[in-house]
């Protein structure tokens, strides 16, 4: 006899409008988490997959995120951006995020994560 293992489960960091989540449900995965900060996401995510975003991930007991296997973030970019402060992590506002992402990781062992942020670019000069 074997063993029904289920959907896999998946939580949405920094969820903007939900792509990881479009994506991850089209392949028959659950999203058991999501969070973002900015209301009109956050509004927009509620409506696209019923799932109401916590607002700032920072505030969260991890212990209180759902047990998962692949864990998704698109965290900020200005801290790493040529478009913004290119602090990276001393970056104090959003700076210590991604260290947010490690604890998750760490706390719930979670096997596999997809991170996105955008490539830092140079301008070009005439």
């Amino acid at each position: 006899m074997t063993k029904k293992i289920g959907k896999i489960k998946f939580i949405d960091l920094f969820a903007g409008i939900g792509g990881f989540h479009f994506a991850l449900e089209k392949l028959d995965m659950e999203c058991v988490f999501a969070s973002e900060k900015k209301e009109i996401l956050a509004n927009l995510y509620l409506d696209n997959f019923g799932i109401q975003p916590n607002r700032d991930i920072t505030k969260i007991n991890i212990s209180d995120i759902p047990s998962h296997q692949i864990l998704c973030a698109g965290f900020p970019c200005q801290p790493f951006s040529k478009a913004g402060s290119q602090k990276g992590l001393m970056d104090e506002r959003n700076g210590s995020l991604f260290d947010k992402i490690v604890e998750i990781l760490e706390y719930h062992k979670t096997p596999f994560f997809i991170l996105e942020n955008v490539r830092s670019y140079q301008l070009a000069s005439k």
